[in-house]
């Protein structure tokens, strides 16, 4: 009998890894414009997390919004490209040769790390166009750099009634390290962000993009929460590599510096405090690439087995 593994390994960050391969990428299309313009990139970036270990990949539909490829572009072509996106990740996955699980990313709407952006009476058509397109090739939902309960709970909403196992990821405040009880960047606690997110009906709740520094606090008070509850509940962490900045009123005004400190060594001691705060699934978002990947699948191998 094959034993389960002790956790469960979630790809690394598309868009950097995109630009190291060379593929055409600017702003603000960001990883989109490989989507668009050199498909392959895609494939080639999704298969270095498969070589690495990963045991999900995550669609690059990150940047198929508006904001992102302009409103004209996203009625014309969002859903296509959408399918697109769960094509290319699904035909990697499929012959990987082993489990590899394909996360449908639905992303911040309007703007990441911007709350106050989000539009109630525009959301539904834009999850539309990304719902319709991701579907037919996913295994789950990864509903990822949420700043607010509200936008988060939107997108849940659009997706909780399919049958598969939707997960939610916050976005942390993250400015100097931040002490004090974990916020969402709308100023919502994180604990009552988990608490309301599992009673809409969350398969689990992550928390990505954001700082090494600010992800324990929220494991732990996400941890207290599921603690509450009997229901099988993931909860997972996938941190970026950059230092964080004050918003910009132009979206995407720039490409962040990298952390020199964050490397694959020193990232894996920050996924081994998270496993030990109480994640089941870990892996990296801006800046993490498959050399971290790598090196959490070589950590997993030498654990004792669940």
């Amino acid at each position: 009998m094959t034993s389960e593994p002790a956790f469960t390994i979630l790809d690394g960050g598309m868009g950097r890894l995109l630009e190291r391969l060379g593929a055409p990428f600017r702003l603000p299309e960001w990883s989109a414009l490989s989507l668009i313009e050199a498909p392959d990139y895609v494939t080639r970036a999704h298969q270095a997390y498969v070589e690495s270990g990963t045991d999900i990949i995550t669609t690059n539909s990150y940047g198929l919004v508006p904001h992102m490829l302009g409103d004209d572009r996203f009625k014309a072509d969002g859903q296509a490209l959408a399918d697109r996106a769960g094509r290319l990740a699904r035909a990697v996955a499929d012959r990987a040769g082993r489990r590899v699980l394909v996360a449908g990313s639905l992303p911040p709407l309007f703007e990441s790390y911007r709350p106050e952006r989000f539009q109630a009476g525009e959301a539904p058509r834009i999850l539309k166009n990304l719902v319709e397109g991701l579907r037919p090739h996913v295994d789950l939902w990864l509903i990822e750099t949420q700043s607010s309960t509200v936008e988060a709970l939107t997108s849940l909403a659009a997706v909780i009634g399919d049958g598969k196992p939707v997960h939610v990821s916050y976005t942390l405040k993250d400015e100097n390290g931040r002490e004090g009880p974990p916020e969402l960047r709308s100023g919502e606690q994180a604990e009552d962000a988990v608490r309301r997110t599992l009673a809409a009906g969350a398969s689990g709740v992550f928390f990505n993009c954001s700082q090494p520094e600010v992800m324990s606090q929220a494991v732990r008070a996400a941890r207290r929460v599921v603690d509450e509850t009997s229901a099988p509940v993931t909860i997972g962490v996938y941190a970026n590599a950059f230092a964080p900045e004050p918003p910009s009123d132009t979206p995407y005004a720039g490409i962040s510096e990298i952390r020199a400190d964050l490397g694959p060594e020193n990232y894996l001691k920050w996924i081994e405090r998270w496993l030990a705060d109480g994640a089941s699934v870990v892996g990296g978002c801006c800046g993490i690439g498959p050399e971290h990947i790598e090196a959490i699948h070589s950590f997993r191998e030498k654990a004792p087995a669940s």
